[in-house]
């Protein structure tokens, strides 16, 4: 009976770390229809895990506030994402919400104290 269970350790490990791979990947829950959001309140439950302090420091992925890239190039890195590296988040998001959202990475400043 022990080697069974040590047979099917491989295999169940496996399934176990793609269901945590495939529930990284998820985009965040549709936005309301009427278009507007909580930025802040989006970013820190979404985007916060990987852009540290509401976009303001580097975490998993880059900080956010003073980006040398341009509206355009985060416009479509929040709508198609990156390989490996970030969620598309064009089928949870419009356009204008993504605007919004770039709206609120270009508005960051250094929090007080």
């Amino acid at each position: 009976m022990l080697k069974l269970h040590l047979k099917s350790y491989p295999a169940a490990l496996g399934v176990s770390l793609l269901c945590v791979v495939v529930a990284q990947a998820q985009p965040a829950a549709p936005a309301p229809d009427n278009g507007s959001l909580d930025v802040e309140q989006l970013f820190a439950g979404t985007c916060g895990f990987c852009h540290s302090d509401g976009g303001r420091a580097a975490g998993r992925g880059p900080q956010l506030m003073n980006s040398p890239r341009d509206d355009e190039f985060l416009h479509n890195r929040i709508k198609t994402g990156k390989q490996g590296a970030m969620p598309a988040f064009g089928e949870s998001f419009n356009d204008a919400q993504i605007d919004q959202i770039v709206k609120y990475i270009r508005a960051l400043k250094p929090r007080a104290g």
